[in-house]
């Protein structure tokens, strides 16, 4: 992990399994919702589902300054925890928690490699209790906006060769083979194909087969093939950020570049807009 430009927000099954009652340290399991977390969890964890924590309680938006303060409140969590977030290899929804906290300015938040597979896998305790957990006081501060982007930023950025797209969904959903059989409503799309100028670099091709993630060798050489460059401003985009946020996230914190963007509405928005430019 030491190459690594931020070796900081990773931990290991071990750390995590050597840290279970450390007392400034909170495991929250991530998912679409909270079904995997009920069936067994790292003891001590709280269980966050993206379609219902995510979500502002009224528009289509993130949660808002008080939803977000409200859950981190009831998870236990102060500002000055470690947060250590983790999934499952199949999306991404742990890092789009760290993104989401690090919008609202928590400082140390961790991701923890191998998700909870790695850790079922080497056979470690799993709780199927909800833990007690003593609600905290949590005030958000400064938030940071920069690491997203907006449609009508996304839209400027179509042709312009100092900022690239990076679709990281699979081949056939990149050439709009497979748009309209998504398990979710909040997935659907209503037209099939990719951001014109995108490149297709699938968010999976970071992990290794045990789900751990590549080398900063590696990595790297994953981008810059593609003309994904460091000097460049640099907005990634899925269905619904699920699995964008991971690439935001190794682009960001173990590659080090200074100017990526999570485009959180991905195709499920940009496929239902009028007008806006498709190719397939």
């Amino acid at each position: 992990m030491s190459a690594y430009a931020h070796p900081e927000v990773l931990v290991d099954t071990q750390w995590v399994a050597e840290h279970l009652t450390a007392p400034k340290v909170r495991f929250v399991e991530v998912g679409y919702d909270t079904s995997n977390f009920n069936s067994g969890h790292i003891p001590g964890a709280v269980g966050w589902g993206w379609n219902t924590d995510f979500q502002h309680s009224i528009r289509k938006d993130l949660p808002d300054k008080g939803q977000m303060e409200g859950l981190l409140a009831r998870s236990g969590i102060e500002s000055d925890s470690t947060i250590i977030v983790y999934g499952t290899r199949r999306n991404g929804y742990a890092t789009f928690a760290f993104w989401l906290l690090k919008i609202h300015g928590h400082g140390d938040v961790r991701f923890m490699d191998g998700n909870r597979e790695k850790w079922i896998t080497e056979k470690r305790p799993l709780a199927t209790e909800v833990p007690t957990v003593v609600p905290s006081v949590y005030v958000i501060g400064e938030t940071n906006w920069n690491i997203r982007a907006l449609r009508d930023r996304v839209l400027d950025s179509v042709g312009r060769p100092e900022r690239i797209l990076v679709d990281v969904r699979t081949p056939e959903e990149y050439h709009g083979e497979l748009w309209d059989a998504w398990k979710y409503q909040e997935e659907a799309s209503q037209r099939g194909g990719h951001i014109p100028g995108a490149v297709n670099i699938p968010w999976d091709m970071t992990l290794r087969e045990d789900g751990t993630l590549k080398s900063v060798e590696e990595l790297r050489d994953i981008y810059i093939n593609k003309g994904v460059t460091s000097d460049k401003e640099v907005i990634s985009y899925c269905i619904v950020g699920g699995r964008s946020n991971h690439t935001w996230f190794v682009l960001t914190h173990l590659l080090g570049y200074p100017n990526v963007r999570l485009y959180d509405g991905s195709w499920a928005e940009w496929s239902t807009l009028i007008g806006v430019p498709i190719e397939k």
